[in-house]
């Protein structure tokens, strides 16, 4: 995982990135068996935002965050928490003990992970019945606004690759991670926006650009032609499903 990617973006990212709707939250407790005597490895947890949703689930949380602005931002908001580790790692090497964790997360993040390192560190650190849980929001590419916001960053950034890394089938892009049969579930989790919440969201992404780059005061201009085309009475709406897989690795 290159963490560098988002230096400087722990304030913005926390401020502007959705959280997990609670159907979701209620499906790992009920179903997956997420519950008070679980230990967990929220990996490449960013400013802790599953984190925060997870705490009062489990006995403990380990956040597993290799970008130190993002680690500070979740230090500082969950150190009220006597069940939040904060843990300077990274996917392929969290750092925990062996044989220690019943469930590790990944929200918004296996993208950037080295696939084969983070499934033999999977492998480490997990107990003989630990399962992996990967989750991501997911934005209606089929919706106009998307489309044209996504235009607009495939114009200005050229780090741009689409939304979550480019990643365009989520289960196309983890095959064989899992071992044998996995489950998926979707959860609606539309993402409603002012102007600011728009732009702070784009602004929060690893490819957008920043004040100092010359064509920026453009590409806030553009983005912001964008959200009123858009939207109504101020508010703009993204169709967005929280996309999740859970499985055992092997």
């Amino acid at each position: 995982m290159n963490e560098s990617k988002f230096d400087k973006m722990g304030e913005v990212y926390a401020k502007f990135r959705p959280t997990y709707p609670q159907a979701f939250i209620e499906y790992l407790h009920s179903h997956v068996g997420i519950g008070k005597e679980s230990v967990v490895a929220d990996v490449g947890s960013g400013t802790g935002i599953l984190t925060k949703q997870l705490l009062d689930l489990c006995e403990k949380v380990f956040a597993v965050e290799p970008n130190a602005d993002m680690r500070t931002v979740a230090e500082n908001d969950l150190s009220g928490y006597k069940n939040f580790v904060s843990v300077n790692g990274t996917a392929e090497s969290t750092t925990l003990q062996d044989n220690s964790i019943n469930f590790i997360t990944v929200a918004q993040a296996f993208h950037w992970f080295d696939r084969v390192k983070f499934k033999a560190e999977c492998n480490r650190i997990l107990k003989p019945t630990g399962k992996v849980i990967l989750v991501w929001n997911s934005r209606d590419l089929n919706v106009q606004s998307v489309k044209d916001s996504d235009e607009i960053n495939r114009k200005y950034c050229p780090n741009f690759k689409g939304f979550s890394g480019g990643v365009d089938s989520f289960e196309n892009n983890f095959a064989g991670f899992f071992t044998g049969k996995y489950e998926s579930r979707a959860f609606q989790n539309d993402l409603t926006f002012d102007l600011d919440g728009f732009i702070g969201r784009t602004l929060s992404g690893s490819y957008a650009l920043k004040e100092s780059d010359e064509s920026y005061p453009a590409y806030i201009s553009e983005l912001t032609e964008c959200f009123n085309k858009h939207a109504v009475n101020g508010q703009m709406i993204m169709p967005n499903n929280t996309e999740s897989y859970v499985g055992i690795v092997k």
